[in-house]
């Protein structure tokens, strides 16, 4: 979610920026800038779909809702696995 305000404010920062630089900007510029942005983003949220989670990292901690459930990566689509390390930890893990 972090990510996510960053990136926003980031975009944000930058379309306020770049018209001065380079000339008036149109509103369809920066709609069009935006929206490319934003798709990237929104393509693809972490979510329960059934039982099966979606647009998982690998790697990362799971929800204790996910714990021995299955999920598909949000970059390569794999299936992965929450399962518990030796450590105690909750993670993503491949197959």
């Amino acid at each position: 979610m972090l990510k996510r305000l960053l990136l926003s404010a980031a975009l944000v920062a930058a379309a306020l920026i770049a018209p001065a630089a380079f000339g008036p900007a149109t509103a369809s510029t920066v709609a069009a800038a935006s929206a490319s942005a934003g798709n990237s983003t929104a393509a693809c949220s972490y979510r329960r779909d059934g039982l099966v989670w979606r647009c998982i990292t690998p790697g990362a901690y799971c929800p204790k809702a996910a714990r021995t459930k299955y999920g598909y990566a949000k970059v390569t689509n794999r299936r992965y696995k929450c399962s518990v390390y030796s450590n105690g930890q909750w993670r993503w893990k491949r197959l």
